[in-house]
């Protein structure tokens, strides 16, 4: 791949929160681990952006929130997903200050706690269903759902789980500043965190709103607006795969726009996995100077020289 291409990384929950052994140094082992990767294609002289997941993180707040309700204050869903930015975008900008400094390079790490502008009117305020947080009783979630309003679900899992808006992101709020942070010349920012803390405008002021936003998306409308040449998603598969964990399986080292969208017709990628990422890939690859990759981050060297993950061009 040429050099110097300006790519936003959008990194997925497996590359930063351990799902079997989650304690904080562990988390951190493994944000180090994955930062040491970025570093390498920054090395190479890509200009990065890098955007990142955060669903293991806010469900962690949100279960403290209701073990240390009777002690202290609740905070609203957008506060938490503003927690959760600061916390990883601390963690990923020390680790990859670390790495520039044991290679000698001379970078700048800046991440921006992001508000991301959402339609009041969206339809999915009217229909929840993205499960977050911890599991209640059903006692306790008959009663939150009275109380506080909430739509809740039952999850075989562990029981009840409430189900909050995942509108569409319109909007960057920051955006005229962050383009300034990466027009810098060694400037690596780390942008719109969980898909970046969702805001309605209200007779001319934002407002905060309890909702969460899609990573992907969100991540596909910051490149889109930095007009990026390539939208690095890492996942925890290597390729994108059709008829994904059945006998059929077949991974597909490259997709066309035209036929990632026949794929998502034949209902080839489940809106909860990997439906948001080739959609964000296909509202980014409007032309022929523009790319996108989706792989893990074992494969991301490969994937980057094109022999593995699946790239997705405009045809």
């Amino acid at each position: 791949m040429s050099k110097q291409k300006r790519i936003v990384a959008a990194i997925g929950g497996n590359a930063l929160y351990p799902p079997n052994n989650p304690s904080f140094e562990v988390q951190k082992d493994l944000i180090t681990k994955t930062c040491r990767k970025l570093a390498d294609i920054i090395e190479e002289g890509h200009r990065l952006i890098i955007t990142h997941g955060n669903g293991p993180q806010v469900g962690n707040i949100l279960e403290q929130n209701e073990r240390a309700r009777k002690v202290v204050p609740s905070m609203p869903l957008d506060v938490c997903v503003a927690e959760t930015q600061a916390q990883i975008g601390y963690l990923m900008q020390q680790s990859l200050q670390n790495a520039f400094h044991k290679r000698g390079m001379k970078r700048r790490v800046t991440p921006v706690v992001t508000q991301v502008l959402v339609d009041s009117k969206d339809k999915a305020f009217k229909n929840p269903t993205k499960p977050i947080g911890p599991y209640y009783k059903k006692s306790r979630a008959e009663h939150l759902m009275k109380e506080r309003g909430w739509k809740m679900k039952y999850d075989r899992r562990g029981g009840y789980r409430r189900l909050v808006p995942s509108p569409k992101p319109l909007k960057i709020v920051a955006m005229s500043s962050i383009k300034k942070l990466v027009s810098q010349r060694g400037s690596v920012v780390i942008v719109a965190g969980g898909g970046g803390i969702p805001v309605i405008e209200k007779r001319g002021k934002l407002v905060g709103v309890e909702a969460v936003i899609d990573k992907d998306l969100a991540s596909g409308l910051v490149a889109d607006e930095l007009d990026a040449q390539m939208l690095l998603t890492i996942t925890d598969v290597r390729r994108v795969s059709l008829n994904f964990g059945k006998k059929n399986q077949k991974g597909l080292p490259k997709m066309t726009v035209d036929e990632a969208r026949e794929h998502m017709k034949g209902g080839h990628f489940p809106p909860g996995t990997m439906g948001p990422k080739v959609q964000a890939a296909v509202d980014f690859v409007k032309n022929e100077d523009r790319q996108a990759i989706i792989t893990s981050l074992g494969h991301l060297k490969r994937a980057l020289d094109g022999k593995d993950g699946t790239w997705i061009v405009f045809e």
